[in-house]
């Protein structure tokens, strides 16, 4: 039997907190994300209220899903909001020129969103149109949207049949201003942030988190002139509140962005490539949180990471502006290899959204019009993982583990774990990434008296492995093997395996 890996976990030890918007989710009008997905319109025959497909609802309500990024996205600088309120046989329609080319008729807009939200229990968190938008423009939605007593968009928001205002705490200004948001220079979008920002004003008790858009993968140069555009280099003042943080993208691609590779069709290097680009993610996140350490000594600044995930070659014969891909098992470990990363750093990064939610990209769920609903691998990561939102994170070393995978001059670890500890229980994700052997592995519990031990595992009988409508080929399953040992718990991992481990300490 080869040597157990060791899993050092100090849980007297607590580390900075775990924001539950580090789960948060992406919505865009792109492809059957919107219609099709979360909106199938009053007339369907499906379950629905107000146009919401209930059971998309109630699939995403039991991962608790905290907050959902809407309109996007490339789509979100070519939206313009006062075309999607008011009755919907007077809403102009529009043409979406980022994604299929297609005619939207704008019949999801504010107001559907907001239902939207209410329903899922979720944070609104809306992206600004910087691209071909005003000030003016953006400035009047977050008074539509969040002020009291009487004003002139008030009295709109009344109109269209909402006495009250809503709570939307996050605000995007601008999305990919450095490529289909505007092509812009950093400096340039930098003083247009303070200037967007400026005017997206706090009403009443609503408090605005406002969001800067961000970099491109390793982009420290657009992160270092968003963040000279609110603080100097050393001089020892806090950063200026005009925005509150500073985004950045970072998606998964194994191949070349000309050639993607499929999501359930892939050879031993592609699952390798896929997963050495995904363990990059901390590097970027280093470099970022370095570049906003030397301006913001104390991380008043968050940082975002409002889109990640997977990227394939969309599905044979589908629309390739739909950017629909099928989710499997590799795709998962993508996920959860991510969340460890996340909860080392939950000091900087303060929020991420996995795109997207519905039908696009490493989606939490397919749905089709017949009433078809499939919870991805994906989907259970998030799930299997509820237990660390708003925990402690605490210190995890692997101190002893199998040698890394080396391809193409980089490495790639074969295992991941993270930990963290809230109300009395104690939260272990571990994942064994080596796609042909299994793992075992030795939880060296430190710092409390463990009690009650249970797991669950999430594997498949390959990485490829996906589900459908009729087949579920990936789902979590009870534990077994999670034995005592001198230094705490024993666990064999199956290969290409996802588990969570919870206890009482």
């Amino acid at each position: 039997m080869s040597k157990a890996s060791r899993v050092v976990i100090d849980l007297d030890v607590p580390g900075p907190t775990i924001s539950r918007h580090l789960y948060g989710h992406f919505a865009e009008h792109l492809g059957r994300c919107i219609y099709g997905g979360f909106y199938v319109g009053e007339d369907s025959d499906l379950p629905n209220e107000g146009g919401i497909r209930l059971d998309v609802v109630e699939a995403l309500k039991a991962l608790n899903i905290p907050n959902l990024r809407w309109p996007g996205g490339c789509f979100a600088d070519e939206y313009h909001w006062k075309d999607g309120i008011g009755p919907k046989a007077e809403r102009p329609s529009m043409i979406n020129t980022h994604w299929g080319n297609v005619e939207e008729n704008n019949h999801f807009g504010t107001h559907e969103f907001m239902a939207l939200c209410e329903l899922l229990g979720a944070d609104p968190y809306i992206n600004g149109n910087v691209g071909s938008g005003t000030v003016q423009e953006m400035s009047e939605w977050v008074e539509y949207l969040t002020r009291d007593g009487d004003s002139p968009m008030v009295r709109q928001r009344k109109a269209n049949g909402r006495d009250e205002p809503w709570k939307v705490p996050f605000w995007g200004v601008g999305n990919e201003t450095w490529g289909c948001g505007g092509n812009m220079r950093a400096e340039a979008y930098a003083d247009l942030a303070r200037r967007y920002a400026t005017f997206c004003r706090d009403h009443g008790d609503n408090k605005l988190y406002r969001i800067a858009a961000g970099a491109s993968d390793d982009d420290l140069n657009w992160t270092e002139a968003l963040m000279k555009a609110i603080s100097c280099l050393g001089c020892g003042r806090d950063p200026k509140n005009i925005f509150q943080a500073i985004s950045f993208h970072y998606y998964t691609v194994a191949g070349t962005w000309a050639n993607k590779g499929r999501a359930t069709e892939f050879d031993l290097d592609d699952y390798y490539r896929t997963m050495i680009k995904a363990q990059d993610i901390e590097r970027v996140i280093r470099g970022h949180s370095a570049v906003m350490d030397a301006y913001d000594p104390e991380r008043k600044v968050g940082l975002v990471l409002d889109e990640w995930g997977t990227w394939w070659d969309v599905e044979p014969g589908t629309n390739p502006g739909f950017l629909f891909q099928q989710n499997a098992m590799r795709d998962a470990l993508v996920a959860s290899l991510h969340f460890d990363v996340f909860h080392r750093h939950a000091d900087r990064l303060v929020m991420a959204n996995i795109a997207q939610t519905v039908n696009v990209l490493q989606a939490m769920l397919l749905t089709d019009d017949d009433g078809g609903l499939v919870l991805t691998p994906t989907y259970h990561v998030f799930e299997m993982n509820k237990g660390h939102h708003e925990a402690t994170a605490v210190p995890v070393h692997l101190v002893e583990q199998p040698e890394p995978y080396e391809l193409d001059g980089k490495t790639m670890d074969l295992l991941s774990a993270s930990a963290s500890v809230k109300d009395g229980k104690a939260l272990i994700s571990v994942s064994n990434l080596d796609p042909g052997s299994s793992a075992d592995v030795v939880l060296d519990l430190r710092g409390a008296e463990i009690r009650n031990p249970a797991g669950r595992l999430l594997t498949a009988s390959k990485p490829q492995s996906y589900n459908t409508t009729t087949d579920t080929a990936v789902a979590p399953v009870t534990l077994t093997g999670l034995e005592a040992d001198p230094r705490g718990l024993r666990v064999t991992l199956p290969p290409h395996s996802f588990a969570t481990i919870s206890l009482d300490v």
